[in-house]
């Protein structure tokens, strides 16, 4: 019963810190939105990502380094609680939503490597300036221009977009693609997902999730743009020859990837278009913020985070207040 009763409060706890901090998280992005719509978008995207993925790893912190050794320190190995309805119902919630997020994620692997060789099985390796990836030419009816893969990552271009682009659009649309590869944006695009998928009860991060394909689709035009006027206005050329080739209702099936046209915005190519325009009259140099100070926000707010949580931690008698409030939530769910 020790084990069982431990486990159980380590999956409650899971679940119940990560969804009370998403709802306040939810809530915390709604007041500052429209002021963070003054920021540079690499900016913007890294606040988002933060954001998205501090619920989860704030759970993780709070199991690890609190509610466990409390229990081990000071829960006596023969213990009369018993593991109750209430709380057996939100043990197996939570383990239903690692393993659906698990789940989803093997199953995006899947279909990633799966089509990954459909691609390449019929791609022709060729060479283009400005990206250091291996890129491949590609048939499809879809105008994909995309970074696939987070590991080992690919450029894949669809022979009507090579047709159709100019020199300098094309080079200003690999451009666009670097930006993605410099920040990572298929990883963080995976873990986001795996946060979402085990929070299936709270479909508040939903939103974040929006907020950040177009921060991240922004901060890699903005990223393009940053050579000069004209690759700024190459790029919303491109976008706008792309943009007229996508066919109606088409969708690109790729679980993870990061295209030029993103198929996860709901704001559409127009605001991007705008901002672009907007960077070639006032000067690539202006607004866009410095994107390696940006990128580093995230890693810095989880080390900040893991420290004080380790403080804290270290002192004995927080421990065995945390015993207490669990002593007091089982006692609460019987």
């Amino acid at each position: 019963m020790y084990e069982l009763l431990g486990t159980c409060l380590v999956l409650a706890a899971l679940l119940t810190i990560n969804a009370i901090a998403s709802l306040l998280v939810a809530a915390c992005w709604r007041l500052i939105e429209q002021p963070l719509r003054n920021t540079p978008a690499r900016t913007r995207a890294e606040i988002l990502f933060a954001m998205r993925v501090g619920p989860p790893a704030l759970a993780l912190i709070v199991v690890a380094l609190f509610l466990v050794p409390s229990y081990v320190g000071y829960e006596p190995h023969a213990t009369s609680e018993i593991v109750s309805k209430k709380l057996a119902v939100v043990a197996i919630i939570s383990a239903a939503g690692v393993l659906f997020a698990l789940w989803r994620g093997f199953r995006s692997w899947l279909a990633t490597r799966v089509l990954l060789r459909e691609w390449l099985a019929g791609a022709n390796q060729i060479e283009v300036p400005g990206i250091t990836v291996p890129t491949f030419r590609i048939s499809h009816s879809f105008p994909i221009i995309a970074v696939v893969g987070t590991i080992r990552p690919r450029l894949f271009i669809a022979e009507r977009v090579l047709d159709a682009l100019s020199r300098e659009e094309l080079i200003a649309a690999i451009a666009h693609e670097g930006g993605h590869l410099v920040a990572r944006d298929n990883f963080k695009r995976s873990l986001l997902r795996a946060c979402r998928d085990a929070l299936m009860i709270v479909p508040c991060g939903r939103s974040l999730d929006h907020a950040w394909a177009e921060a991240a689709e922004s901060a890699a035009d903005e990223h393009a743009a940053q050579k000069n006027a004209n690759t700024a206005l190459d790029l919303a050329a491109a976008l706008v020859k792309i943009a007229k080739m996508v066919p109606t209702g088409a969708r690109a099936t790729m679980p993870v990837a990061a295209y030029l046209v993103g198929v996860e915005e709901t704001r559409g190519v127009k605001a991007r278009i705008g901002r672009l325009l907007e960077i070639a009259t006032i000067g690539s140099g202006q607004r866009l913020g410095n994107s390696s100070v940006a990128g580093v926000f995230p890693a810095i707010s989880l080390c900040l985070l893991v420290l004080l949580a380790v403080v804290v931690a270290g002192n004995p008698g927080v421990l065995m207040t945390v015993h207490l409030v669990i002593e007091s939530a089982v006692k609460l769910l019987c």
